[in-house]
């Protein structure tokens, strides 16, 4: 197939000045090549190399130096109406004030994430799988914000049940033994063990249909093949019924990476080869961690892709592990180290800064008796009906960081802290729904510190005093007693 004009051209003006060459020679690896990286982005860069990006995704940056169309569709939850979220400028960073606009005094879901290459390659929440798990649910659009370039952008943080998915085979990924090749920026401090937390490659459809029909880069606390070395997050490969971190499956020489922010390497020629790199994505060189041989065990060799794509679940719609995602591609043809030194030199460059272990701020806890503090009682459940309860307090457990929205609500996990039913009697259970600003999902601090829901005149309450973990919160009379108790950390202005 010959190349699309847009491609030649890039090309023929890398070619120009002279950034081919410099690929060739590698020169663009490590600090000497981080000043003239900054001037191409990275799927600039693959494709001067040879291996062009068939999908690129963030939330938080143009991919292409040229690319100037929306990165991610969000949807309100108040009227349902949606919007895309697009670029301050061409090839420059998210415009996050854009989404704030949109979704203030309600809640938003990233309901799609595009593509920025020709091929639209666009993700949307994934259908229930092979997995026995239920359809994917979008990620709360405001749940994590961090800086990249010097602006407030919105990573994708994903909980359990949060997933996305190409509809079927995407344009232009390997399939079939194809080479191929990945990145992805993710957090080394919001991860999991469970399955799956995975960019890349996978089935076609939510199904797992054997061993080598996948190729994803995870980083995750996995240590699927033992013994691992620490305790992780290990960049891997998640190649269907195994997460190899090289060989075979064990390999002690990857140490992993914990840092804030990091770049996660995958690439696989789809015969006999394939390479896992890290690296922190603010500072520094990648770590080569493993580039050898596929695994011998039966059927990876030659791969069998199916050139479906995944961020945040399994193959076979595994969608139980948590993780944070920033950004990421999918190249066409195995890339040279140069061509990955440059790409790293890059995010190096983008300057990435924030906390990435706990939910986005203002929010904070909501503590009630007995040091408890107001959870989901399911953890990371967003789904209307959801119980709200007391539990142990646990800093990265994010059903437990509140907002207290200008319009008074309480929101978490994209839902607000609402009475069942909107019903007004001693007892009535309190629950999660969606954020449409009725009058059951308003509350205001007491300086006693009790929470009162103007609707109704009751307060929340910990029935009979209950301080023990799994303790129902109901409404009730407001009555001073210590059950009605809440401090909200930080607390309301």
């Amino acid at each position: 197939m010959s190349a699309p004009p847009w491609l030649r051209y890039l090309r023929k003006w890398l070619l120009s000045v002279g950034v081919v060459g410099l690929l060739a020679a590698g020169l663009l690896g490590g600090t000497a090549g981080t000043s003239a990286a900054a001037g191409s982005l990275p799927c600039d860069i693959y494709a001067a190399a040879g291996t062009p990006c068939v999908a690129a995704h963030s939330t938080t940056r143009a991919l292409f130096s040229a690319y100037d169309g929306p990165l991610y569709q969000v949807t309100r939850a108040s009227d349902n109406t949606t919007t895309d979220i697009g670029l301050l400028a061409t090839g420059g960073y998210a415009n996050a004030a854009a989404q704030d606009t949109f979704c203030a005094n309600t809640t938003c879901r990233i309901t799609k994430i595009y593509d920025q290459t020709s091929r639209h390659n666009d993700l949307n929440p994934g259908p229930a799988g092979t997995s026995g798990m239920g359809a994917d649910r979008g990620a709360d659009a405001a749940e994590l914000s961090v800086t990249a370039g010097g602006h407030k952008v919105y990573g994708i943080w994903i909980s359990p049940g949060v997933g996305y998915r190409s509809n079927g085979a995407a344009s232009g990924t390997a399939t079939n033994g194809q080479a191929e090749g990945a990145y992805m920026v993710a957090s080394g401090t919001h991860v999991g063990s469970a399955c799956c937390f995975d960019y890349g490659n996978a089935e076609s459809t939510p199904a797992d249909t054997g061993n080598g029909h996948m190729d994803a880069v995870s980083i995750a606390t996995t240590c699927y093949f033992s013994p691992c070395t620490g305790n992780g997050p290990w960049v891997e490969a998640d190649m269907e019924n195994g997460m190899f971190q090289g060989d075979n499956g064990s390999n002690t020489a990857n140490a992993g990476n914990n840092t804030p922010f990091v770049t996660a390497v995958l690439k696989n020629n789809g015969q006999t080869t394939y390479a896992i790199k890290g690296g922190n994505s603010q500072s520094g060189n990648l770590s080569t961690w493993w580039n050898g041989a596929l695994p011998t065990r039966g059927g990876y060799t030659p791969m069998h892709q199916e050139g479906g794509i995944i961020l945040g679940t399994g193959g076979d719609n595994s969608n139980w592990n948590m993780g944070t995602f920033f950004e990421g591609v999918m190249v066409a043809g195995y890339p040279t180290d140069a061509a990955e030194n440059a790409v790293q030199a890059n995010i190096v460059s983008v300057g990435y800064t924030g906390e990435t272990n706990i939910p986005n701020g203002p929010q904070g806890t909501i503590t009630g008796p007995g040091g408890q503090c107001v959870d989901v009682a399911a953890d990371d459940t967003g789904v209307d009906g959801a119980a709200v309860q007391l539990w142990n307090c646990q800093t990265y457990a994010e059903d437990q960081h509140w907002t207290h929205n200008s319009d008074n609500s309480l929101s978490t996990i994209g839902r607000c802290l609402d009475i069942d039913g909107n019903g007004t009697a001693n007892g009535t259970k309190v629950e999660l729904w969606d954020c449409n600003g009725v009058g059951g999902q308003k509350w205001v601090q007491q300086s006693d510190g009790s929470l009162l829901n103007p609707q109704s005149g009751r307060c929340l309450d910990s029935p009979s005093g209950a301080t023990a973990n799994g303790t129902l919160l109901q409404i009730y009379d407001c009555n001073g007693s210590a059950a009605q108790k809440f401090t909200l950390n930080p607390p309301v202005s």
